[in-house]
């Protein structure tokens, strides 16, 4: 029999063709089962992204893993939500799916330097993910299994996204004896990959007697933030922001130089954030998918000081100080539940008329569209961190007013070594500002205010400094 659908309409919603849907795809165990594998891999790779970025000092590698374990944890929540509809109680999700992808995993996360790290995650584990994937929408059933096949596209998508970043952070990091160098390394991960039959567990398995590289000797957690070279003076406190950005006397155009500082310093707070999703195990999986999806709103937040900088010709790695100050005293002096106090009493402060509103009214008014577009939906994702906060944080202390009281307590214990750092020599305390400023106004043709141009503030170690402090992280 020949059937024509009516009036020649595309078939099957224009899905498929009946051709097509007239051939079994897996069934719905093999399914679950190839599911629960991208799972476990994509969850391994957003906490190496994490575990590591805070220790890598390449600035455009910590953006990247920032963005790259948010993309993880939301393609993780899609496929935790779509196995729970396949007749899967319980999930069986925090289960190891194969013991060779562990220590698959256990080698990227213990590679010692960022070359061999990166090799993993981008020319092995990422590549492996998506031949899963591809592999998984050529067999499964167009119609039967729609939802899946719908959730895999759109994982692809970024998958392939970071497949392309990492081939040219490899072609940019990795010359070619290295990679002859990181032998051993790629042959135990390839091995590996191979006794589990490959990362969707399809393939023949193939046993391997290599001994593991790293995974028998991890490294140890570290949590002090590092920067690259670029960062002259990461302990830098000679320029205080605020007091520039709240004294009336200057004008509003010379505020926004300020603000793209303020959104650049951001750096550190994924490099704290990192810290508390490490260190902080047994939590909910919608925990660790909003905290990563802050995490990587800070890193944007950093990015559009640096775009803001870029776009006004300023070089600033040679002419800022962005120190790493807050991620260092809160990551060597508070626990990962007190940080995140501390995260939220800021929040907080960012609500306030001095916090948000007042740098969008800012940028409104320089009449540089950038700052006021950047200072918009910086403004929004503050709110949003917020609601974070009040979700994780204050639910499971118990109150807001407790909530705000003790992450003040707990930023009260945090002490900024703002002279102790000078005497030991580590920082001068630059005031850098006004070479900025200089520079800046040369390049727009702008005059400059003399006050502006001989603003000399710097932070102190008193409680009133260091609350505006909060106030600006």
């Amino acid at each position: 029999m020949q059937y024509h659908p009516y009036q020649n309409l595309p078939a099957l919603a224009g899905i498929s063709s009946f051709s097509e849907a007239s051939k079994p795809g897996l069934s719905v165990e093999d399914c679950v089962a190839r599911l629960k594998r991208y799972h476990f891999a994509l969850k391994r790779l957003m906490q190496i992204f994490q575990a590591r970025l805070t220790a890598e000092p390449v600035y455009e590698l910590k953006m990247a893993f920032s963005l790259h374990s948010h993309y993880c944890a939301e393609h993780c929540t899609a496929l935790r939500e779509r196995v729970a509809e396949m007749r899967t109680p319980p999930l069986g999700l925090d289960k190891v799916p194969d013991e060779s992808l562990a220590l698959f995993f256990e080698e990227v996360q213990n590679a010692p330097t960022t070359e061999e790290l990166i090799l993993g995650i981008y020319q092995f584990a990422l590549p492996a993910v998506e031949r899963g994937m591809q592999r998984h929408l050529e067999v499964t059933h167009p119609i039967a299994d729609h939802p899946t096949l719908r959730i895999l596209r759109f994982a692809l998508l970024e998958i392939a996204e970071m497949n392309r970043y990492g081939i040219e952070a490899v072609k940019c990091l990795i010359s070619k004896e290295q990679q002859e160098q990181y032998a051993a390394y790629k042959n135990v991960l390839e091995a590996q990959l191979k006794a589990a039959g490959d990362l969707d567990g399809t393939q023949p398995v193939i046993a391997t007697t290599l001994p593991p590289v790293y995974s028998g000797k991890p490294l140890s957690y570290k949590k002090i933030p590092q920067r690259d070279a670029r960062f002259t003076d990461p302990y830098n406190m000679g320029v205080h922001a605020e007091e520039f950005l709240y004294d009336p006397q200057f004008r509003a155009r010379d505020k926004t130089l300020m603000m793209y500082y303020k959104r650049l310093r951001e750096i550190d707070v994924p490099e704290m954030m990192a810290t508390i999703l490490t260190e902080t195990p047994g939590k909910p999986w919608a925990y660790y998918r909003d905290m990563t999806r802050q995490l990587w709103d800070e890193a944007r937040h950093a990015m559009m000081g640096e775009i803001g900088f870029v776009t006004n010709g300023i070089d600033w790695p040679r002419l800022v100080m962005v120190n790493y100050t807050w991620a260092h005293g809160l990551n060597t002096q508070l626990q990962p539940w007190e940080r995140h106090a501390v995260l939220y009493f800021i929040e907080q402060g960012l609500m306030t008329k001095t916090g948000k509103r007042f740098e969008w009214e800012v940028g409104v008014e320089s009449g540089d569209p950038l700052a006021q577009l950047f200072q918009d939906y910086d403004w929004a994702d503050e709110v949003l961190h917020a609601s974070i906060g009040k979700q994780w944080y204050v639910s499971a202390f118990g109150d807001q007013k407790g909530a705000i009281e003790f992450g003040s307590q707990c930023w009260s214990k945090v002490l900024i070594g703002w002279r102790e750092w000078k005497d030991q020599g580590l920082t001068q305390h630059q005031n850098w500002w006004t070479g900025l400023y200089r520079e800046f106004c040369e390049i727009h043709g702008l005059t400059p205010d003399s006050a502006a141009l001989d603003f000399d503030t710097s932070y102190e170690t008193s409680r009133a400094d260091l609350e505006k402090l909060a106030v600006s992280a």
